[in-house]
Order: structure tokens, then C-alpha cells, then sequence
């Protein structure tokens, strides 16, 4: 999907029609100016026809993908990691367009087609059900409470691996410890669900992420697909170290993704981006996250302080050396008056990304009197 035209209500000039022809230098940076140069009315799509798409979900270790991920970016359509802190798994997802010789057949041929999986559901889930009813000691409870520990064990049995995850975590999310034994069972997971599937592309390439949680994603390049300068895997491999060797309680898993370049030019993949991307260029997108299993506010709030410090020890260690960036409307702005050199930071590093000059003097010049701004925006490009 891609902009090629939208129309933009601007407070000094009326309505503008913008287009690769027609305003073409604004057209680029309204297209990621979320509202701060215009009034989006309307936009023109290019759309691709939905499509069945071929998934083949597996495990490898990080010493086989270091020889693999640049093969796998290039063979197959759309790839994506899912690399689990603590352990040696790295959960590889792959989709492509359908051989030609399923293309004629019905949904039911083409699945028989498909090579079946080795493990159940239930065979899949088990090192995670085995963990969950050692934490909650149902053997000890069965001698005392029989009844409880049935009814308790029953429900663990019900459990799927989203909800089998929420409860492992919740048990104590913040214990490095525990997160590395519930790490190994999701890794453990993952090693029994290798599977095909087919399913339209919509569903195939959106993000499931599933109950609430903290996220901060970063884009930067990585070169070209013929000329890879492996920064995405060197990235991984200092992250996960930082991780293991300051000891953070980082759940799984760690997405990967890859986009090619962006023309806008507000985008965290555009280019021309400190002067050192192409459109032939690819950018590497990669999210941390710690979940918010449970209701408890002080518990809550500890994850909340512990995941601000794994994302600033990301920012101090790794952020600035390859030019990732997050996407400036998604981060959280510190108040100046308790944390202004952390402000101060997020500014200068959106200035050697982005052209915030220029973003601020359309600004200017399209709502001179202000009315579009706010004070997410204002501090963010520095403009109070």
C-alpha cells in the first residue's frame, strides 16, 4: 500500500492537493506529518490485490542464522525474527507467494499439500503447562487439596500459549531468574510448532501482539540486499548480549522485520536519512517489549520503570552507533523540568535524522498562528 495523492487543509492556504506532481516537496514530508502541517480531507491508496500467501514457521540457532539471514532475506518474500533472550532459539517466519502448482487448486487441496506438523497443539504447549503447574506446586497441592489442585490443573490444561505465557510472567515478571526459565519453555515452544500454513496476506503479515504490554521499535539500514553491510545481525547480537550481561529481565520475543527505504521523509526508513541511505536500500525494524501481565499497580508500575531503563540502556548502548530511530510520534516525551538532558537528547538525535528544519519551517509558513500544534509535537521538534 502507498499514498500517491491527498488532499491537505492547511490554515494559511486553503486546501492543497498534493501529489508527486503537484507539491511534491510537501507531499513527501506530509505523508509522515501526522496532522502538524494539515488536515488530512483526503488520501488516494495504491493497493495491491489481497493473495494467499505460503508460511513456513521454524526455529534455528543463532550461529546457523548468522550463515542464513541474508539467503533468507533474499529468497523469500517477507521474512521476520523472533529471536528469545537467554536462550539460543531463534524463531524464523517466512512467506511467499504460492507455487504455481497450488494456484488452481481449492483451500482443502492445497493444505494436503502442505507437510503436517510433527507435534499437536497440546505436545506444543507442554514444556510451557509443565513449568506453569511446577510454579504453582499442583504435585504438593494434589496431597493436601485434591480437589483444588484438579480443577487448578484443568485449567492450566485449557490454556493456550498466549495465555500459558501471561500467567508464567505474571508469577514474577521482573525476576531475571524466572524469565529465563519461561524464555527456555517458549523457546521449547517454538522448537515443536514448526509448521506451513496458507492465509491471505493480511492476516499473514499483520503484527499480533496480543495483551498489554511496553513496546519500543527502532529502524535503521542495513545496506542493500546485494550489498548487505550486516548491521541487523550485529545489532542482535551486541543487544542480546547487553541483555545477558546486565542482566535484564527481557521476555520473548524480540521481533525483527525488514522494509525497503521510504521516499517520505519523515519516515524512521526514509532516505536520505543522515545522508546515508538509497532507495535501494533496506532498513531492519526491531522491537523490544515487556508485557503488562498483571492488574497490580505497584507491579505494574515496576515493569513500567524497568522497561524505560532496558529501552535507555538500548538508546545509550546501540541507538546512536547504527542510526536507529523510533518513530518520532511514538515516543515519550520526558517533562523538562524533571528529566530536560533526556529531552535535549531525543532532540538532537531527531535532528541528525530527520529534517526538522524543514519540518518546522513548513509548519510555519502553512499555520502561522500555531492552531494544528501541541505540545507533544512542539517539544519534540523544539519549538517552544
Amino acid at each position: 500500500m502507498q499514498v500517491v495523492r491527498m488532499k491537505l487543509a492547511t490554515p494559511a492556504f486553503g486546501t492543497l492537493e498534493l501529489s508527486a506532481t503537484s507539491h511534491p516537496d510537501l507531499f513527501e514530508m506530509a505523508k509522515v506529518g501526522l496532522g502538524a502541517l494539515g488536515v488530512v480531507t483526503e488520501v488516494t491508496l495504491q493497493c495491491v490485490d489481497a493473495h494467499d500467501l505460503l508460511e513456513h514457521t521454524y526455529t534455528t540457532t543463532r550461529a546457523q542464522l548468522q550463515k542464513d539471514h541474508i539467503r533468507i532475506l533474499k529468497e523469500h518474500r517477507h521474512a521476520r525474527f523472533m529471536w528469545i533472550p537467554y536462550t539460543d532459539t531463534v524463531v524464523v517466519v517466512t512467506n511467499d507467494y504460492l507455487p504455481s502448482s497450488m494456484l488452481e487448486l481449492g483451500d482443502e487441496a492445497r493444505r494436503a499439500q502442505l507437510p503436517p506438523p510433527k507435534y499437536t497443539p497440546a505436545e506444543a504447549t507442554a514444556p510451557m503447562r509443565d513449568l506453569l503447574k511446577e510454579m504453582y506446586q499442583i504435585q504438593h497441592l494434589k496431597r493436601i487439596a485434591p480437589t483444588a489442585a484438579t480443577a487448578l490443573e484443568e485449567s492450566v490444561d485449557s490454556m493456550g500459549f498466549g495465555a500459558l505465557r501471561d500467567e508464567l510472567l505474571a508469577i514474577d515478571p521482573l525476576n531475571v531468574d524466572h524469565i529465563k526459565r519461561v524464555n527456555q519453555a517458549e523457546a521449547d515452544f517454538w522448537t515443536r510448532s514448526e509448521s506451513y500454513d496458507i492465509g491471505k496476506n493480511t492476516n499473514k503479515l499483520q503484527f499480533d501482539c496480543g495483551g498489554q504490554q511496553w513496546v519500543s521499535e527502532v529502524a535503521f539500514p542495513v545496506g542493500s540486499l546485494e550489498s548487505p553491510s550486516h548491521a541487523d545481525f550485529r545489532y542482535m547480537q551486541e543487544l542480546l548480549q547487553m541483555i545477558e550481561v546486565k542482566q535484564i529481565p527481557a521476555p520473548a520475543p524480540i521481533e525483527q522485520r525488514w522494509s525497503s527505504s521510504s521516499s517520505s521523509r519523515m519516515s524512521p526508513a526514509a532516505t536520505g536519512g543522515g545522508g546515508y541511505t538509497t532507495m535501494d536500500d533496506v532498513h531492519s525494524w526491531v522491537g523490544i517489549i515487556m508485557y503488562l501481565p498483571t492488574d497490580d499497580a505497584t507491579q505494574r508500575t515496576d515493569i513500567t520503570e524497568a522497561f524505560f531503563n532496558y529501552k535507555k540502556e538500548c538508546a545509550g548502548s546501540l541507538w546512536g552507533r547504527y542510526g536507529a530511530q523510533e518513530h518520532w510520534a511514538k515516543i515519550e516525551v520526558p517533562s523538562k523540568s524533571k528529566d530536560c538532558e533526556a529531552l535535549d537528547s531525543i532532540q538532537r538525535r531527531l535532528k541528525s535524522r530527520f529534517p526538522v528544519e524543514t519540518f518546522n519551517a513548513l509548519r510555519r509558513q502553512l499555520d502561522p498562528n500555531n492552531v494544528l500544534a501541541n505540545p507533544h509535537i512542539d517539544q519534540l521538534m523544539n519549538t517552544e
